[in-house]
């Protein structure tokens, strides 16, 4: 916090700071006579009426009284990162969205409009990487005309947490009365240290998606336009421990210059914790060393705990919050994001 010369906290921070990282102190006042400080670091995306809202890097909001700061000042955009792979959120954004591309797009300024049939949130969102070209609600208009006309609803996709990610569109969104359904990160690591791990059980790679693989795969009954998706992107690569009578793990990863993207990790749930996920992601990440990678990224839940713990053990950590936000009054969205 900002400390003057005479040792007093200071506010340095004002309404002409919105969009910019802050951290604040405030003054929580409980039923009893006890007063206690909070710190809050984020992203300043209002500050009206005497009201802070601050967005967190999960996405959180949190609204501030401006009578209760004690302190405030502007941080740095993104933290230093301790370690693994540098990489922008823009990189990142483009390196996901090849490994996992729709079958139809169109632009809208620098939104894209993506859509696959309602298969997956992720190949069914716009990504906005930029301005639409239009006002805001008027490119938010065009969004749900383009989606209704193909019979999906309408999701936008955004991050929080990074520099250059979109906390101000999540606050606008949000006050227009579209709703957050789904909320995942996008974690990285160096890529050897995966290949290095133990690999015990047989994995065959493939270029396909076999029927082998598809019967572990947890969507069942994959549709055409399924299948173009999962095999589409730079270098595809498909992972299986056999078994019977569904494979005992299979695993997917999409080689693109330097990033491997690790995707659809799937354990026999009678198998789990037997280092079968490790031998797939080992596998295909020796595999991308053969191509040239050097550097790995995967999606996961923020409420799969085991996932988390197992990636951890790898060597990834969190870049950035990534987040689906459906338009208001719209049902029956698309059959859920993929992630590790």
């Amino acid at each position: 916090m900002e400390i003057s010369a005479a040792g007093r906290l200071e506010v340095r921070i004002t309404p002409a700071d919105v969009g910019k990282r802050v951290s604040v102190r405030s003054l929580i006042e409980h039923p009893v006579p006890v007063e206690k400080f909070t710190d809050t670091v984020g992203v300043l995306t209002s500050w009206d009426n005497g009201v802070l809202l601050i967005t967190r890097r999960s996405g959180e909001r949190v609204r501030i009284a401006e009578s209760a700061l004690v302190a405030g000042k502007i941080v740095p955009a993104a933290p230093a990162r301790r370690r693994g792979p540098a990489a922008s959120y823009e990189e990142l954004a483009r390196a996901a969205a090849r490994a996992w591309p729709p079958v139809e797009s169109e632009r809208l300024g620098e939104w894209e409009l993506r859509a696959a049939s309602g298969f997956t949130r992720r190949a069914n969102s716009v990504l906005p990487l930029g301005e639409p070209g239009l006002p805001l609600d008027e490119a938010l208009d065009a969004v749900r005309r383009w989606y209704g006309e193909r019979g999906l609803p309408a999701y936008v996709q955004t991050a929080t947490g990074a520099e250059g990610t979109q906390e101000l569109l999540c606050a606008a969104l949000e006050e227009r009365g579209w709703v957050r359904e789904v909320t995942a990160e996008l974690w990285v690591g160096p890529l050897a240290p995966v290949a290095d791990l133990e690999q015990s059980p047989e994995v065959v790679l493939s270029r396909e998606a076999g029927e082998d693989w598809l019967a572990r795969y947890r969507r069942k009954g994959v549709s055409e336009v399924a299948l173009r998706v999962l095999h589409a992107g730079p270098s595809v690569w498909f992972a299986t421990v056999p078994g019977s009578p569904a494979p005992a793990a299979v695993g997917r990863c999409v080689v693109d210059g330097r990033w491997a993207g690790f995707a659809a990790v799937e354990v026999d749930p009678e198998l789990r914790r037997r280092g079968l996920g490790t031998a797939v992601m080992a596998a295909l990440a020796r595999r991308a060393l053969d191509e040239g990678a050097s550097a790995a990224w995967l999606q996961v839940e923020t409420d799969n705990a085991a996932a988390r713990a197992l990636y951890a053990g790898m060597g990834f950590t969190a870049h950035h919050a990534y987040h689906h936000y459906r338009a208001p009054d719209v049902t029956g969205g698309p059959a859920g994001d993929e992630t590790s």
